[in-house]
């Protein structure tokens, strides 16, 4: 999507920009809170200032939501979980169990028989054949000291009745919270406590022990009878899901949800009375109470109402970027950034007011963070203008909470204060302790006006510093991910980029030392004159310190770089060395690439020579040829587009040709600058900047300045002529 804002007609275009405002706005309106909240909102403490409210209309006083959730949560989790004792379940499973008593005699009789009709067993094999073996030593009368097949199944008979009698749980006593639980068993429901039922655990020990006692030291029958048993044990009171919700529901719609009625015509509150939580109640039940009168036209007619609201503040900003940051507003991916922003810190609002605790969760609104976003991304100015739009916005969304706006003004300001003229990422955390001292102040001053104690504003100070905190990390985490989707480069690139230790100045100073001296001393020349004119110095500097990074490649066909008299071109016809020289373009936007340079300073390599013509070659080739195309001697441009790139083609020109006076004296250089800005002027070079002729005269004179301060002199040494004659010694 960024990348076809980028396209140069759908980045301008004014529909493009008419669009994302109309969806900012229609973004921000859907996330006003519901009509109860658009009148301003009220704080305990504060002084009522309009007249006497009266009640329009008979309504209940609600409690404080905080209250009444906390309330339903405490009638809820008084609810036991409902189970239902199913009486159907004993009676089948022991009805099963008589019918298949009956089978497994007449199978294992079968067997004794030497007939073998074991198949649709329920029971292993290792229990069967137990049985089988009880049942023929009963046969043969060789069965001492134990029990019949018979009584085995009777004994079974009378534990699964004992079991069922008491009850047999299907979850396990652990998965219940409480120590009761409520059974239904029939028309009836009453209260027991959990232990008084078997889960599967406890029935578990409760047959090993019942059945050691029983046919003790038989390991092999006990451990049949309980398997035999297992097969005939299922749960009969049941966990009901439905009904335990039920019962919770019931339990919540009990609990009273007003604590008294304000009758039609009765005062609300009086005009200079004070707010207090019980008056603060009746105002805010008294806008819910009006709001449900309210019908399908009047909410839409709210709805218009909200949105030339928005439209209102955004307009404010929108006039701001037209007037004064231009190439802002005709960027409609910049726009588009801004709006982004925004609509976070909107979303940010809505989603904190939507949590309804008594804890100050307003300070979490991070504007500090946008704030500093917008002062790195474009400048201070838009930051603070852009801290006010929002914070208006955020106040409104929480009801037109007039010192929520207020306080974050502040913070935000302050934040942008200490950013104002950032050089590294790091100098972000220093936003910390302004943040905090914005937001503390603020908290005291609005606390000591509405008599808060020192616990409340103790609080809000706490919430405050998670906010002071957050917002230097967040604006250093989202200001990478920005800069690489939007590609915006901010002043703290720019600021790094001028490190020496770069790679590509590195190679420079090292592969073509002249050339980088030279972008050194212009980077000087052209960062003075844009403070004067008020452009970006920083922009300036770094441009001028990359323009020649081509020269990197072949270093020697540039004079500054050559260590001897020896001139290649010299060797070179006209035309070749014209094609020499314009390489250094081409190679220094190949190197920039490479080395992902942002856009911005790319710009400076073709522009800071523009289509100028290479004079020294065109004039040469006049005195050799009949005819010369002046065309085939020109640079290729583009032209300089912004005062940055024009700055840093005039500084170039000049520095050069002033480099090549021998005796440099103020008049020279006065002479030089004016000559060659005048004819850049002349040939239509700077057509496409916004320089005017009134900066036109501030370049020219730091220009003079800063250059003269480079071409000091020196007084001579008592033995300069010995030192600059060839010693004999080195013959």
């Amino acid at each position: 999507m960024f990348s076809i804002l980028s396209t140069p007609k759908l980045k301008t275009s004014r529909r493009i920009k008419l669009l994302i405002f109309a969806i900012t706005v229609i973004l921000i309106v859907s996330m006003f809170p519901p009509g109860e909240s658009l009148d301003s909102e009220v704080s305990v403490g504060s002084i009522w200032l309009n007249d006497d409210l009266i009640a329009s209309q008979p309504f209940e006083i609600l409690k404080d939501p905080v209250q009444y959730e906390n309330e339903c949560k405490l009638a809820e989790n008084k609810v036991l979980s409902v189970f239902v004792k199913d009486s159907e379940i004993q009676k089948k499973m022991l009805d099963s169990l008589k019918i298949y008593n009956d089978y497994l005699i007449k199978v294992i009789d079968s067997e004794t028989g030497g007939i073998s009709i074991t198949k649709n067993l329920i029971v292993s094999q290792k229990t069967y054949l137990s049985f089988l073996d009880l049942r023929k030593k009963e046969n043969t009368l060789t069965l001492r000291n134990s029990y019949t097949l018979n009584e085995i199944f009777k004994n079974t008979k009378n534990i699964l009745e004992k079991i069922y009698n008491n009850g047999l749980l299907n979850v396990s006593h652990s998965e219940i919270e409480k120590d009761s639980i409520s059974v239904r068993d029939g028309k009836f429901e009453r209260i027991h406590l959990k232990k008084n039922f078997y889960d599967r655990e406890q029935v578990n020990d409760y047959l090993w022990h019942n059945l050691e006692n029983t046919f003790k030291n038989d390991g092999q029958l006990i451990e049949a009878v309980r398997e035999y048993i297992s097969k005939f044990l299922v749960p009969n009171v049941i966990y009901n899901e439905e009904m335990s919700r039920q019962a919770r529901e019931h339990a919540v719609s009990k609990v009273i949800r007003n604590i008294g009625i304000v009758n039609e015509n009765e005062r609300i509150v009086a005009k200079h009375e004070r707010i207090t939580n019980e008056i603060k109640l009746k105002i805010d039940s008294y806008r819910i109470a009006r709001n449900q009168e309210t019908g399908f036209w009047d909410i839409f007619i709210q709805h218009i109402g909200k949105g030339l609201h928005i439209i209102a503040i955004l307009m404010l900003y929108t006039f701001y970027l037209m007037l004064y940051r231009k190439e802002i507003f005709c960027d409609n991916v910049k726009l588009l950034l801004i709006a982004i922003i925004i609509l976070l810190i909107s979303f940010l609002t809505f989603i904190v007011h939507q949590i309804k605790v008594s804890t100050p969760t307003e300070f979490l609104i991070l504007i500090p963070v946008a704030s500093m976003l917008i002062t790195i991304l474009f400048d201070s100015r838009v930051g603070f203008y852009g801290t006010i739009i929002m914070a208006l916005i955020a106040g409104a969304l929480r009801g037109n909470d007039y010192v929520f706006s207020v306080i974050n003004i502040v913070a935000g300001s302050l934040a942008i204060y200490t950013i104002r003229d950032i050089q590294s990422r790091a100098s972000i955390y220093r936003a910390f302790i302004f943040i905090l001292i914005g937001y503390i102040i603020s908290i005291i001053a609005f606390g000591l006006e509405r008599f808060e104690s020192v616990t409340q504003m103790a609080i809000q100070s706490g919430f405050a510093s998670i906010n002071a905190v957050l917002s230097p990390a967040l604006t250093y985490g989202l200001l990478i991910f920005i800069e690489k989707i939007f590609k915006i480069t901010t002043d703290i690139t720019l600021f790094e980029l001028t490190d020496f230790n770069q790679p590509l100045l590195k190679e420079l100073a090292t592969k073509a030392p002249g050339s980088f001296n030279h972008s050194l001393n212009l980077s000087t020349i052209v960062e003075n004159a844009a403070l004067e004119i008020r452009a970006k110095p920083i922009l300036a500097r770094v441009g001028a310190l990359y323009h020649d990074i081509g020269k990197i490649v072949e270093p020697e066909n540039f004079i500054e770089n050559q260590l001897s008299d020896k001139n290649i071109h010299d060797e070179l016809t006209p035309e070749e060395s014209v094609q020499v020289i314009r390489k250094h373009v081409e190679y220094g936007i190949k190197l920039a690439q490479e080395k992902k340079l942002p856009q911005e300073v790319i710009n400076f390599i073709p522009m800071h020579h523009g289509t100028q013509v290479m004079k020294f070659f065109y004039e040469k080739a006049k005195e050799k040829y009949l005819t010369v195309n002046i065309d085939d001697y020109r640079y290729p441009g583009p032209k300089p587009n912004s005062a940055e790139t024009a700055l840093v083609m005039l500084g170039d020109a000049c520095e050069s040709t002033i480099k090549a006076i021998e005796e440099i004296t103020p008049e020279k250089v006065e002479n030089v600058i004016n000559n060659i800005i005048d004819e850049r002027l002349t040939s239509g070079e700077l057509d496409d900047t916004p320089l005017t002729f009134e900066k036109l005269k501030m370049i020219k004179k730091s220009f003079i300045s800063t250059i003269m301060s480079q071409h000091y002199r020196r007084i001579k040494y008592p033995n300069q002529e010995e030192l600059e004659e060839k010693s004999e010694d080195n013959n």
